[in-house]
């Protein structure tokens, strides 16, 4: 039996495979969460996906059967939330990458992928014996660095399974890397 991780993988793998052939794929996230999302964005056209990055200035307009795949750790990032609701307007599909499926974002959301991860500041303050009586341990990481490495690693991940299915090889994938750099 498939562990709901499996499932979710294979939900989110299905929604890219249904862009092939005249389907878009379009990233969005801010700050680093957006860095985590261009990289993605740059796998998948190695992979040989027609993907975009919203709010680069060569990006088309988005239609009815494409996807937006939105990162944001907290889910209320505006720009993503903002990119969401217009996917939504024009008939998209939208899969969420964020640590909080209840988030604006999530609820926006046709299929939410949950990343584990801090990304803000715990609302109670505890002293530091209380902390540790209730085993609760503050990251060693700042801000949402737990998030975006995590994100970064389940959607590399993520890739590998794609060029499996695919029966892509590594020379494949170079064939359409960069080659102006």
């Amino acid at each position: 039996m498939a562990s709901s991780e499996e499932e979710a993988a294979n939900t989110f793998i299905k929604a890219l495979f249904r862009t092939m052939g005249e389907g878009k794929i379009f990233v969005v996230g801010a700050g680093r969460s957006g860095l985590v999302a261009k990289a993605f964005a740059m796998r998948l056209l190695h992979v040989g996906f027609q993907v975009y990055v919203v709010g680069e200035t060569v990006t088309p307009s988005m239609k009815k059967g494409d996807l937006l795949i939105a990162v944001s750790g907290s889910g209320e990032t505006k720009f993503p939330v903002t990119a969401a609701q217009v996917a939504k307007s024009v008939g998209a599909y939208v899969v969420a990458i964020t640590s909080y499926p209840n988030s604006s974002l999530g609820k926006l959301a046709d299929f939410v992928v949950r990343v584990g991860g801090r990304i803000l500041p715990d609302e109670e303050s505890r002293d530091y014996f209380t902390r540790q009586i209730l085993g609760i341990h503050e990251p060693l990481t700042p801000l949402g660095t737990l998030f975006e490495l995590s994100a970064m690693i389940y959607l590399d991940a993520l890739i590998a399974e794609i060029v499996e299915l695919m029966g892509k090889s590594e020379e494949d994938l170079a064939r359409r890397h960069a080659n102006i750099e």
